[in-house]
């Protein structure tokens, strides 16, 4: 007798065959997405949650540089430690149980061939079982048990496991195979070798040592079958190694993470804290360098750029003190022979109607150039003081109704503005500065705009807030963010003009110096709007 020709195994539903092999892939399933967008509500309709500051506080800790490099090491040495685990495993899995498969089926076939020549045939249920006793048993490869199968009688079982019904079909048609199962909560290799004719008619279970195609079937098969749980220990041992050396080379990734991070957040770190320096004013602040990286490369261009930034302020402050300066000298020098001038002018002035008309309409025309210059020189010197910082702000308690109503009377526009006051509204702030700012917002209204110019003052959340308005044709939008600067002129055809370009700008100035603000619009209605707010109480001390 002869056992049947090994062929290459052969994958079956319930494990692997001699036919073939096969991977058996996990079904996968989708998830329902909880991230779709949805529509968007609109802001005021849109309720306020609780957590969204803790939200945008989590956000911007993650956005940060530190957790997305620990993050990124972290990701790193998760997915190698993986795929070495896998592949570790997979390979020493595949070369144990492999090895374990060929030794057993090997095995089976030299103990057949030496029990199976003296075998009867047909075998009965008594020599059957004398067969599997011999060919079981610890004596040899492995603690197996053997089924002895011939037609419809085998040999007895008492194995808590059956032989899988696809093994039995495919040793059934001629070809020794394995395959390995689960039963009882435990794994399982199942070996079979059909039993063939040899031509001199013995039988034997080596097919390598009979031409080919010279056996026939003589209908015994035999099937050896062990348990796995020796390989399944290696296995599981291999895979905790694998699953430790995980973890360890997680805890380094992100003991290097912290590392890494460290060394290249500091030089960044010690930047941000520089550059928000340089940014408050502080042009001296440098960077320590140290090294020769990209990062030291950068903190040597920001000292250049810091040396660079500090020359250039430092010279732009120097032009624009000597520019302050030369406009002070300049005004405090004209001062004395304007107020000459003006003495003369105002005597000439009373003896203009008897002087021809030519020589009066002169006078006059010098008079009035010389009130101008006046006035220029007392705004420069003024905005001098305040670019100078030694414009003081001498605050009283005052009724500021009281205080409109007299620079309105003071310079004869009670009539021509129409006013909206309180009975009283007491405050605290500069009179002789509040004065300025209220004469320079009706009188840009008077000569740039249309009557009625109308003047409102109310108390507004602990604020006094003073309106001037006109019918005008309003303040171009092109123009509205240039208003306040110094001698802008929004009506670029009137250059000689009677203002200076310097009153909005000295009252926004005024404003400052109280804690306030004035705000230039458009009136729906037509014409421009001034809005002066100024605290009650001034948070300056009285100097």
């Amino acid at each position: 007798m002869s056992v049947g020709r090994r062929n290459p195994p052969a994958d079956t539903p319930s494990g692997r065959t001699a036919a073939g092999r096969t991977a058996a892939g996990k079904p996968t399933s989708g998830q329902p997405r909880t991230d779709q967008p949805q529509a968007e509500q609109p802001a005021a309709a849109r309720p306020p949650r609780p957590g969204r500051h803790r939200l945008l506080r989590l956000r911007r800790a993650v956005a940060r540089l530190r957790p997305r490099m620990l993050a990124a090491f972290l990701a790193v040495a998760a997915i190698s430690a993986l795929a070495t685990a896998a592949l570790t495993y997979r390979a020493a899995t595949n070369s144990t149980l492999d090895l374990t498969q060929d030794t057993t089926l090997d095995e089976l076939r030299r103990r057949i061939d030496v029990l199976s020549p003296a075998l009867p045939f047909p075998p009965t249920q008594a020599e059957l079982d004398r067969l599997a006793g011999q060919l079981s048993g610890t004596n040899g490869f492995r603690d197996w048990r053997v089924l002895a199968s011939y037609g419809t009688i085998h040999s007895e079982w008492t194995q808590p496991v059956a032989v899988p019904p696809s093994l039995q079909a495919t040793v059934g048609s001629g070809r020794a195979a394995f395959q390995r199962f689960a039963a009882d909560g435990h794994p399982w290799l199942a070996a079979g070798v059909p039993v063939t004719y040899a031509p001199s008619g013995t039988t034997t279970g080596v097919p390598a040592k009979a031409p080919a195609g010279s056996g026939t079937p003589s209908g015994l098969t035999v099937y050896a079958i062990l348990p796995l749980d020796r390989e399944q220990g290696a296995a599981n041992e291999i895979l905790a190694g694998a699953a430790g050396a995980g973890v360890f080379a997680a805890v380094l990734a992100a003991g290097l993470a912290l590392f890494a991070a460290r060394q290249v957040l500091r030089p960044v770190r010690a930047l941000g804290d520089a550059a928000r320096a340089l940014a408050q004013g502080r042009l001296d602040t440098r960077l320590t360098v140290t090294g020769h990286d990209e990062l030291a490369q950068l903190s040597k261009t920001f000292n250049h750029t810091a040396r660079t930034l500090q020359g250039t302020i430092e010279e732009l402050r120097a032009i624009e003190s000597q520019g302050r300066r030369f406009a002070a000298d300049v005004s405090h020098e004209l001062r004395t022979p304007l107020a000459a001038m003006l003495a003369v002018t105002d005597i000439l002035d009373e003896d203009a109607e008897q002087l021809p008309p030519d020589t009066g309409t002169a006078l006059r025309m010098i008079s009035n150039e010389t009130q101008r210059l006046t006035r220029l020189v007392n705004d420069l010197i003024e905005i001098s003081r305040l670019d100078a910082g030694a414009a003081p702000l001498r605050t009283e308690d005052v009724d500021a109704a009281s205080a409109v109503r007299e620079t309105l009377d003071l310079r004869g526009w009670s009539e021509r503005i129409e006013t909206d006051l309180p009975a009283a509204l007491p405050v605290r702030l500069d009179p002789r500065r509040f004065d300025v700012i209220v004469a320079n917002l009706a009188g840009n209204a008077l000569r740039h705009g249309r009557p009625p110019v109308r003047l409102g003052l109310r108390e507004a959340d602990g604020e006094l807030v003073l309106t001037v308005t006109d019918r005008g044709p309003g303040i171009p939008p092109a123009e509205l963010p240039h208003l306040f600067d110094r001698f802008y002129k929004a009506d670029k055809s009137r250059a000689r003009s009677e203002g200076s370009g310097l009153g909005l700008a000295i009252a926004q100035e005024n404003a400052r110096l109280h804690g306030g603000i004035i705000e230039a619009a458009n009136s729906p209605a037509g014409g421009a709007v001034f809005t002066l707010v100024l605290p009650l109480g001034t948070p300056s001390e009285d100097q």
